[in-house]
């Protein structure tokens, strides 16, 4: 069933307008969407798996009353991934300390590390070993995983990893008592079918191309900061983002062909196996993903108690920009519907 508790002014009733109007209108004048300044960040430098150095940002407040640890989607870093910033000053604000973090082969860790990117199977690991390190820093429980897009895969993969890694690892520093669960907004679930879907969609295609323009960027940079470590030539024929993991991705992981890789990674069939908490913010009009994922994602989340799904009519890709009367209605400080149910519901866990 839609959850009909969202809506935005009638111009942005519209997946693909609602996605374009965030990304390129909002991020302009997010800062003065929210009295809540920026939390005082430390910069920190955590070990993820495989050893791989992950840079992050941490804020403590006096008599905070657990953590939430977050990352962005598929392309971008902390400096610019201003829609993850919105939610490190509010989650602050109320109380929760605050780990944020440039994921594999993004912002200051791609200058760490050449190591690229698994799509969660080795970030899902990281989400938790930051934690453990978070924690150890003065960071409380419960710990509590978040993300959008790509983020939100990573972060439902974190979810697994944190079951299985404080039951195996009893040097890790978290107890399972110290995992909350995950909340994601608008999470990728299965990359092979949303990605043919996106590049045959007549907008959608574009979206496509400027994603895979980032991608090679970001490839040369690494090749920049690590001589030696990428092949000038295989990034020059990585073009698309299907090209940029055939290319770059799925050899160094040992997978045949991409389409194994996005099996392997895709969060769908994480779904009914998750045993903690766990909140999906999933839009009917994403322009990014195959609307036949939808009925699945349902199931899933019908046949799992612990998951949790607000499917709505509207919202794009990542927008979720509610108008004032959704607002008023909802009783929230700003526009940032999304975010607020985010935290709404984490407080309601205990």
């Amino acid at each position: 069933m839609c959850d009909s508790s969202y809506s935005p002014g009638w111009f942005l009733q519209n997946g693909v307008v609602l996605t374009v109007y965030t990304a390129v209108c909002a991020s302009r004048d997010w800062q003065r969407t929210t009295q809540n300044p920026e939390p005082p960040y430390e910069e920190k430098i955590f070990i993820g798996a495989q050893e791989v150095p992950i840079f992050g940002w941490v804020a403590i407040p006096e008599n905070a009353h657990g953590t939430i640890v977050g990352t962005y989607g598929i392309t971008g870093d902390l400096d610019n991934q201003w829609y993850l910033r919105l939610l490190g000053r509010k989650a602050y604000a109320q109380g929760y300390a605050v780990v944020l973090f440039d994921w594999r082969a993004h912002g200051k860790t791609a200058q760490l590390s050449p190591t690229l990117t698994s799509d969660g199977l080795y970030e899902g690991e990281d989400f938790v070993r930051i934690s453990a390190a978070a924690k150890a820093m003065g960071c409380p429980g419960k710990f509590w995983f978040t993300g959008y897009s790509l983020g939100g895969q990573l972060a439902l993969w974190a979810v697994k990893a944190a079951v299985e890694l404080t039951r195996e690892d009893e040097n890790l520093g978290l107890e399972d008592s110290d995992i909350g669960g995950a909340a994601v907004i608008c999470p990728s679930l299965d990359s092979a079918r949303s990605l043919s879907f996106l590049v045959k969609h007549p907008v959608g295609k574009y979206f496509e191309r400027a994603i895979a323009r980032q991608l090679k960027k970001l490839a040369w940079q690494i090749h920049d900061a690590h001589p030696g470590t990428i092949d000038p030539e295989a990034i020059e024929r990585a073009n698309s983002i299907w090209g940029f993991d055939e290319e770059l991705v799925i050899g160094r992981l040992g997978f045949p062909t991409v389409e194994a890789y996005y099996d392997a990674s895709s969060a769908l069939p994480l779904l009914r196996n998750l045993t903690k908490p766990t909140l999906i913010i999933y839009a009917e009009d994403d322009p990014f993903f195959e609307p036949a994922i939808i009925p699945e994602l349902q199931i899933a989340c019908a046949n799992n108690p612990m998951v949790d799904l607000l499917l709505t009519r509207y919202g794009g890709h990542v927008g979720y920009i509610s108008s004032k009367t959704c607002q008023r209605q909802a009783k929230d400080p700003d526009q940032w519907w999304a975010w607020n149910r985010i935290l709404e519901w984490i407080g309601k866990q205990g």
